[in-house]
């Protein structure tokens, strides 16, 4: 679900990025001068997006804690019970599990939309398509990921 929300923001974002930088012509002029645009303009968002499961981590955290909080005060469970129920539910495997799919998904999300800004074509109406189309084929690859990987790490 993260992934689906952050799809919406940065995908758009990375690809109206490379989309204006295209129709700008910064990109070729970052070429004639012989710097290496991929490594230059695509690798850092990638790094950057590998950090992604830090936010997954806070995510959980906060869920965990959210769902105290209403237990308690919804008067569906006692401290004691909710604790133990944790507890006892547990599993370090789906840890790994969330893990797993968080990389692949912070992958996904910074170069699918750099793919669609680097590589467009035309002018400023473009960027807006190409930033839709990420959109798009961003959401479709992650829901497609999803359902292998857990098709391959919990069947």
């Amino acid at each position: 679900l993260t992934a689906t929300l952050l799809t919406g923001k940065v995908a758009t974002a990375y690809a109206a990025q490379l989309g204006t930088m295209k129709v700008t012509e910064q990109i070729d002029a970052l070429e004639v001068m012989g710097i290496n645009t991929h490594n230059y303009l695509i690798f850092p968002k990638i790094v950057a997006l590998l950090l992604y499961p830090f936010l997954i981590t806070f995510a959980m955290f906060l869920g965990i804690i959210g769902g105290y909080i209403v237990s308690i005060y919804g008067g569906f469970s006692t401290s004691y019970d909710f604790i133990q129920g944790i507890q006892l539910d547990f599993r370090v495997y789906h840890l790994f599990y969330a893990y797993v799919k968080t990389t692949l998904f912070a992958f996904i999300l910074a170069t699918v939309p750099s793919y669609h800004g680097y590589y467009m074509k035309g002018g400023a109406l473009d960027v807006g398509k190409a930033s839709t189309l990420s959109f798009v084929w961003t959401s479709v690859v992650i829901i497609i990921v999803n359902y292998i990987v857990t098709q391959l790490l919990l069947a």
